[in-house]
């Protein structure tokens, strides 16, 4: 727990490595527990919320460790617990991913639904239906899943919504059911590719990832690897919007650029000039953002991980611009925008944001993990400084965030409560 302060109006030059991708280790932490023995994953975010996920798989028996190189050991052969901690399971919404682990594992799960962010209603119904439609008996007790299942069996699914998380959770318990199960409606996000690599690189017969439908052959068992975690889209952008916000100049290196095609799309609509190589992306601002319009959408949409963090950046753009988020409940963090003087309006899934010079300082709060991302960036711009409670919600996504802001001469400190 802390609060940041941050000096604002100073442009921001340098390069940032950017690190493994959150939502794909995550997913591929619990995989890891999928096999017999030991798997080492490279580029593993050190964030609160991959702690949190190798807590979990600790209660449940398995042993993980950081090595010197800074790799994540992962062996799952003493996976013997099926009552995953409450406490634990209740901090973030991956954490729910377990639940096809045990199912898959050992036939039985008992697992509280998920907490994390507050953005809005995110039910785990479509996760429930996936794993009734693969032979498991579930019901719901004081807010917790029990299921069993002698042996999972494949099954046709179509997944409502392409909800990443329940692409996620069925692609874990189809890896090692009986039988072919067939995901319609997939995710197509590339965490899911990643996963899906991962996991045949254990011994997994998985087909179609990337695309509407997804094939997977159950096998018998699957075994550790090595394997490197792709790069994070989302930190990527956030630093990107960073250059843009303070008329600066950042290179983002340890990227993959066609994974922010649709953003990258919008960010050059708004005049900044971007650069792409091979895995760096270089963003250029050297007069007042335009303002566009944006709408999130799944892969290969806008992203709605980035859609607050780009509405900071539309709060001193000149002109007005209509921002719609169809995911998730994104917008209750513009009250913290309004007390550093921007003008936004909002109504139901739509954003209304129109241009001011300039952003003051205010004591604002971070609450939820991409509001938090938004308001360092209207901090990095406005005049004086910005101190920002809810710091926790940062710390679940951005390893390292005020030594890579201070690297491109950010004036960023933690203050310790």
């Amino acid at each position: 727990m802390g609060k940041l302060q941050i000096e604002g109006g100073r442009r921001l030059e340098g390069v940032i490595p950017i690190s493994g991708a959150k939502n794909s280790a995550l997913a591929i932490i619990m995989a890891a527990a999928l096999a017999k023995g030991e798997s080492i994953l490279e580029n593993v975010p050190h964030d609160t919320d991959v702690a949190v996920a190798c807590q979990i798989l600790e209660e449940l028996g398995v042993k993980t460790f950081w090595d010197h190189e800074g790799k994540l050991h992962i062996q799952a052969d003493n996976l013997r617990a099926y009552q995953a901690p409450h406490e634990l399971v209740r901090k973030m919404r991956a954490s729910f991913y377990v639940a096809g682990v045990l199912l898959a594992r050992l036939g039985k799960a008992e697992v509280p639904l998920p907490g994390g962010c507050s953005l809005g209603s995110r039910p785990v119904d479509f996760h429930l239906k996936g794993f009734s439609s693969m032979g498991a008996e579930i019901s719901i007790e004081y807010g917790c899943m029990k299921a069993e299942a002698k042996k999972l069996s494949g099954c046709k699914y179509y997944i409502n919504r392409a909800s990443v998380g329940t692409t996620v959770n069925l692609m874990l318990a189809a890896s090692l059911a009986e039988g072919t199960t067939l995901l319609e409606n997939a995710a197509k996000e590339p965490e899911i590719v990643d996963l899906a690599i991962y996991l045949n690189s254990m011994g997994a017969k998985i087909r179609g990832a990337g695309t509407e439908v997804i094939r997977i052959d159950g096998v018998k068992e699957l075994v550790g690897v090595e394997y490197d975690v792709i790069p994070d889209r989302i930190e990527a952008g956030t630093y990107l919007l960073a250059a843009a916000i303070t008329g600066g100049d950042i290179t983002v290196t340890d990227v993959v650029p066609e994974h922010l095609r649709a953003f990258l799309l919008k960010l050059r609509e708004t005049g900044v000039q971007v650069e792409e190589g091979e895995s760096t992306i270089r963003a250029i601002c050297r007069e007042r953002p335009k303002a566009v319009d944006i709408e999130t959408a799944p892969y290969p949409g806008f992203p709605t991980d980035l859609q607050q963090p780009f509405l900071a950046l539309m709060t001193i753009a000149d002109g007005t611009s209509v921002i719609r988020e169809t995911i998730f409940d994104r917008f209750r963090f513009v009250d913290e925008l309004r007390l550093m003087g921007a003008d936004v309006k909002t109504e139901r899934d739509t954003a209304i944001v129109r241009g001011v010079d300039k952003l003051l300082a205010a004591p604002i709060e971070a609450t939820d993990l991409r509001a938090g991302a938004a308001l360092v960036l209207a901090a990095l711009a406005a005049e004086g400084v910005t101190t920002i409670t809810g710091v926790e919600y940062l710390d679940r996504g951005y390893e390292f965030l005020e030594d890579k802001l201070a690297s491109v001469g950010a004036k960023v400190k933690r203050l310790k409560e």
